[in-house]
């Protein structure tokens, strides 16, 4: 298990657990990121990660994707 920064660009990865305080957990599970979902970084900048989940593309700051864990 490692954490979502540590993907590579293009590769689909699985979601196994999403960590950090309940508000945030209870925040990154409404934009798609649960356990058991499909997770693909499109691009990486300094750490913060742009990301298809769920049929979405969503930005995620490179404190949020240290607590998704793949």
């Amino acid at each position: 298990m490692m954490p979502l920064i540590f993907a590579n660009v293009g590769e689909e990865n699985m979601i196994k657990k999403v960590g950090g305080n309940p508000d945030t957990r209870k925040f990154l599970e409404s934009l798609g990121f649960v356990a058991g979902a499909s997770v693909k970084v499109i691009s990486e900048t300094g750490g913060n990660v742009i990301v298809n989940v769920k049929e979405s593309r969503v930005a995620v700051s490179k404190e949020m994707a240290s607590k998704i864990m793949i």
